[in-house]
């Protein structure tokens, strides 16, 4: 058998590994005999968001809502239960004693005050990525959920909970695409990523991704997405980041930059390149996982396995008459199979909701939790502190 059948067949194979961790079905089994009492804070474009799934999802509902915008409250209590109720203050709704969880999923500077006022209430904690505004937080925060074993903290980076990357973690782990020290990670788009303002007054408090009194721009709302996938690939945190970037295009008073490139490297000399730009939007959201005899590249719901041909190749090249031809071009990419798992079309944060509810029954911890949430916040503040300064930032975790 060749290497590319070698490896297809593989790919193939892997369809029927088990997928430990990851819920196979859409319905959570109900809590005591009912469903989750959840409230959401922050019901902007993530938090109604969230709101809208969980009204799918059996074993949850929106009780209670909040946010300091009125049009954003409506937004969300139009996707929550008939009999939920809206706070324009959060302090109220957590002392709501109906609610048993909540949602986090305001701008990044707040995480940190609400999750801990969240967990003091005795509430379970969904809290949005990234987890906190800056390090200490994130330390701190770690410290505050250990603090309380019987709460579940949970961070939502939902592509930890989605088969397609559990089967190419899985390929990873069986050598199937030999040895892996290269990643690849982008996440473009073409746009300016505002949302319209019909009142002035409120640019900052919509618009907050673009000012840094509140965001950690794209490393820390786009990223880190990636970031985190990195750090569960590899097993391991960066020792290592450099990075750029600018206000080069959108030149509008934001203060967040358009353009961001850090280069990570991991132990073992494994090296990944992540990037997000708003002036292009060409492959999107990719994840390319280079290894010595195959690469995976993950899109958003689908993922294509590159074989790399070993067999050394002469022909001409150039003009040049019997030189190397295997560097040249790539082959026809080939729709890897991962046969039997959950529709890829369902939205991940499915999976990592079903994930938090069994978690708070079973006693379980998440494996999206305060640990990994804080090694992936650590890393984005660094890349942004490592563009900022334009120097190489090290830590130890």
């Amino acid at each position: 058998m060749n290497r590319r059948a070698f490896l297809l067949n593989g790919a193939v194979t892997l369809a029927g590994a088990s997928m430990s961790g990851v819920p196979q079905i859409l319905q959570a089994a109900p809590l005591r005999g009912k469903k989750l009492a959840v409230g959401i804070i922050g019901t902007g474009n993530r938090g109604a968001g969230i709101a809208n799934i969980i009204r799918r999802l059996d074993g949850l509902e929106v009780v209670a809502c909040s946010d300091v915008l009125p049009k954003n409250l409506e937004k969300g209590l139009a996707h929550a239960g008939s009999k939920a109720v809206a706070y324009s203050d959060y302090r109220k709704l957590l002392e709501d004693k109906r609610v048993e969880a909540v949602v986090i999923a305001t701008p990044l500077h707040e995480h940190y005050r609400m999750a801990v006022d969240a967990i003091d209430a005795g509430k379970h904690v969904y809290v949005e990525k990234t987890m906190t505004y800056d390090i200490d937080q994130a330390v701190s925060l770690e410290k505050k959920v250990m603090e309380h074993p019987g709460l579940v903290f949970q961070v939502g980076y939902q592509y930890r909970y989605y088969g397609l990357y559990r089967r190419v973690k899985e390929m990873i782990d069986a050598g199937w695409l030999g040895d892996v020290i290269q990643y690849e990670c982008q996440y473009h788009r073409n746009s300016n990523w505002r949302n319209p303002v019909t009142d002035p007054s409120l640019e900052r408090q919509v618009n907050w991704k673009m000012y840094n009194e509140y965001s950690g721009g794209l490393m820390s709302e786009l990223c880190s997405h990636q970031i985190d996938v990195l750090h569960w690939f590899t097993g391991s945190s960066p020792l290592f980041v450099s990075g750029m970037g600018g206000i080069d295009y959108w030149k509008d008073g934001r203060e967040t930059w358009d353009n961001v490139r850090a280069l990570f490297e991991f132990p073992g000399g494994v090296k990944a390149n992540v990037s997000s730009i708003l002036s292009n939007a060409y492959k999107g959201y990719s994840l390319r996982v280079l290894g010595s005899n195959a690469t995976v590249e993950i899109q958003q719901n689908k993922a294509y396995l590159y074989p790399e041909e070993k067999e050394r190749k002469l022909g001409v090249v150039d003009g040049v008459t019997g030189a190397t031809l295997q560097s040249w071009g790539q082959g026809e990419p080939v729709l890897v199979n991962f046969g039997d798992i959950h529709d890829v079309s369902t939205d991940p944060t499915v999976f990592s909701l079903l994930d938090f509810v069994a978690c708070i029954r079973d006693g379980k911890k998440p494996f999206s939790d305060v640990v990994t949430g804080k090694h992936s916040a650590i890393a984005v503040h660094k890349a942004n502190q490592a563009i900022a300064s334009r120097t190489v930032q090290s830590w130890k975790l």
